[in-house]
């Protein structure tokens, strides 16, 4: 089976360059990708059942993998929400998938995005992992515009082995995600 292009990329430059910059003495202290979580939050799915089928269908035609039905923890009477309810669906992809969805990601979904100036430089937690939302589903080319039942927004999570969010950035930046430049606006 042949490596997936993005794979290829961080072997052959990225790892490199990074080794460089950081100073790392071993390789296995260059940061990573471990996984790649999506999740989109269903609060409709209380009135309308059916939004869970439309949204997982999504999921699986963007990812190729069978997503998870994530149930509330606690009630929260606010909300109308008991404890056990389905309220969002996610998977997580690793390996293969995981390579072949951040290349689709990168090169394909969001330059598809109307008005796209680049991705917020904010999204790190501080541990090196970067959280990307989407606001519709359509920006991937495997979801058909007239089949979908409503537009829905998802949450993208790049976890990587990186330390620090320095670290975690340039880790990204090498690999193509387009950042904005401090001061423009996204």
């Amino acid at each position: 089976m042949p490596t997936p292009r993005l794979k290829e990329q961080y072997q052959n430059s990225v790892v490199p360059t990074l080794t460089e910059e950081f100073h790392y003495e071993n390789i296995m202290q260059v940061p990573r990708f471990q996984k790649v979580v999506l999740n989109i939050g269903l609060g409709e799915a209380l009135q309308n059942p059916r939004a869970l089928d439309g949204a997982a269908s999504d999921l699986r035609a963007i990812t190729g993998q069978q997503p998870v039905i994530t149930r509330a923890k606690r009630s929260i009477a606010q909300f109308r929400i008991r404890t056990g309810m389905p309220i969002g669906i996610m998977l997580t992809l690793r390996d293969k998938r995981m390579w072949d969805f951040m290349d689709k990601l990168l090169n394909v979904a969001l330059p598809r995005i109307r008005d796209f100036r680049g991705v917020s430089p904010d999204g790190f937690d501080g541990r090196g992992n970067y959280h990307l939302g989407l606001k519709e589903q359509i920006v991937f080319p495997e979801i058909e515009y007239d089949k979908v039942d409503r537009i829905r927004g998802m949450q993208i999570a790049l976890v990587t082995t990186a330390k620090t969010d320095e670290e975690g950035k340039r880790l990204l930046e090498l690999m193509g995600m387009p950042f904005t430049r401090p001061g423009a606006r996204a």
